[in-house]
């Protein structure tokens, strides 16, 4: 093989999420990072049912390339399918014109660091040298990593403008530029969610597009990849949350003490001569955040998330341990919940099952429950598996939450009147399964959403309601489910063992 330089590090990963929990003495699923710059969920564009069709041919070659992603970015981008490579990511395309327009002996300049280290990476993997003396490429990060800046465009040509986080910056790019020397890269990997599908695209003028494609790899990302890009093109993401997110993070740092700087990207980062104190210190409460050289990057998720860092920094006291985060993932669904057993009925709950969506709700307030659900599935088939897994995802962290059980309360009961609607519930928190529900009306899944609960968190439910509204009745329910939680899971030091063996 080609010697390597001797300077040249390979990109490094960070250590994987068991690997941090171990290290934090956590369960993985109370991990939460913050150093990969993504959602922290897959948008709803990207469920199961958006790679049906490509799943159904995943044996064949992609017989005539991908021309149907070709033309979606250029809608979205504004320019014309000519003009586009598509990539494994953002890093495949930064690789590909690093090596088609460098070689042994030449020199590629690169941002100031501390930056994206993956430019270094492809320079050298090209035989390379990095500088800044008449550079035969140059590359430019916009916004920048790790500061979130949006830095002057460079006037070396030619020019490769890295715009990973593109759609948080206000529009700010270099596509105007492509037809002056100036290529621009993107990634649905950053404000679409992909970045587990590995897939990215260049803009260029026709002739250096038409070039670099010939340097690609044939069939260069997958057709379940291109399923997925398509479908988030078809509806592409609403980022103003993140950006509110963003401004109330970056706000709530400076009231902590800390100077983040402005930032144009789906990050804030702040200067501290303690970052890898910072850091460990995070670790232990299950935030992972990213060390950069004199400070700490810090990827804006959502409110509940970020809360958690924020306390973390503050040095507040840990919340209690009766909390729980579920992840349910199927064919079908993509559900995820964080739950708080000794909440203040801070709730949210948002699946797109609507009226499944405001019972849960209920039920979480009732029961005095932090509770917070994100979940996208598929609707072609009716919202039957995104409120029954729903079900499951919360049963499985109520019962990850009450741990091994014991000085609990665990029988409770309530009656709750609701207009034509009266409704009884009685829950034991023993560990035995069981379900006997019987509503005088159901608006068509209650009934078995309580079931699907009762089984996921290892409870025994009684249920009856009655009335002549079928939404009041179930909703009716869900409120005294609620409320007999509140009493069972009352942590009140008796011991009630169960006659059957533990708790």
């Amino acid at each position: 093989m080609r010697a390597l330089p001797s300077e040249f590090t390979p990109y490094s990963w960070a250590p994987s999420t068991e690997e941090l929990a171990r290290r934090a003495g956590l369960d993985p699923i109370e991990i939460v990072r913050f150093d990969g710059n993504v959602p922290p969920l897959p948008l709803p564009s990207s469920r199961p049912g958006a790679i049906a069709q490509a799943l159904s041919q995943v044996n064949e070659y992609p017989h005539g390339g991908y021309p149907h992603i070709h033309q979606a970015i250029a809608s979205y981008a504004g320019v014309e399918p000519e003009n586009v490579v598509l990539g494994a990511g953002a890093d495949d395309l930064i690789m590909l014109i690093a090596r088609s327009f460098a070689g042994p002996g030449d020199t590629i300049a690169i941002p100031e660091e501390p930056t994206y280290p993956v430019y270094r990476v492809a320079a050298h993997l090209a035989g390379a040298t990095i500088g800044s003396e008449s550079p035969v490429l140059t590359f430019a990060c916009r916004p920048g990593n790790p500061y979130g800046d949006l830095p002057p465009i460079p006037a070396a040509r030619p020019l490769a403008v890295d715009e990973a986080y593109f759609e948080y910056s206000g529009g700010e790019t270099a596509i105007g530029l492509i037809n002056e020397g100036v290529i621009v890269i993107r990634t649905f990997s950053k404000a679409f969610g992909l970045a587990g599908a590995r897939i990215g695209y260049a803009l260029a003028d026709n002739e250096t597009a038409a070039a670099l494609n010939e340097r690609q790899a044939p069939a260069q990302v997958s057709t379940l990849s291109v399923a997925l890009a398509l479908a988030g093109l078809r509806t592409p993401p609403d980022i103003a949350a993140v950006l509110e997110e963003r401004k109330r993070l970056a706000d709530r740092l400076s009231a902590l003490g800390y100077e983040p700087l402005p930032s144009y990207a789906n990050f804030v980062y702040f200067p501290a001569d303690d970052a890898q104190a910072i850091a460990a210190k995070l670790l232990k409460r299950g935030c992972v955040v990213r060390l950069q050289p004199g400070g700490v990057r810090i990827s804006v998720r959502d409110r509940e998330d970020d809360d958690l860092l924020l306390s973390a920094l503050a040095g507040d006291e840990p919340l209690p341990a009766r909390r729980a985060r579920s992840v349910r993932a199927t064919a079908e669904t993509t559900v995820r919940v964080r739950l708080s057993l000794d909440g203040a009925g801070r709730v949210r709950v948002t699946t797109g099952t609507g009226i499944y969506d405001h019972f849960f709700e209920q039920l979480a307030f009732h029961g005095g429950l932090d509770l917070t659900v994100d979940g996208s599935g598929d609707w072609e088939t009716g919202e039957h598996h995104t409120a029954e897994d729903t079900a499951i995802a919360l049963g499985e962290a109520l019962d990850r939450a009450l741990g091994d059980r014991r000085g609990i309360a665990r029988y409770g009961s309530a009656v709750v009147p609701m207009d034509d609607a009266l409704a009884r519930a009685a829950v034991d928190l023993g560990g035995r399964r069981g379900a006997e529900i019987a509503l005088a009306a159901d608006p068509g899944l209650a009934r078995h959403v309580l079931e699907s609960l009762a089984s996921a968190a290892r409870m025994t439910l009684h249920v009856s309601a009655e009335g002549r509204d079928a939404h009041h009745v179930a909703e009716a329910a869900f409120k005294a489910v609620g409320r007999a939680l509140r009493d069972a899971t009352r942590a009140d030091g008796a011991e009630l063992p169960s006659t059957k063996g533990l708790l």
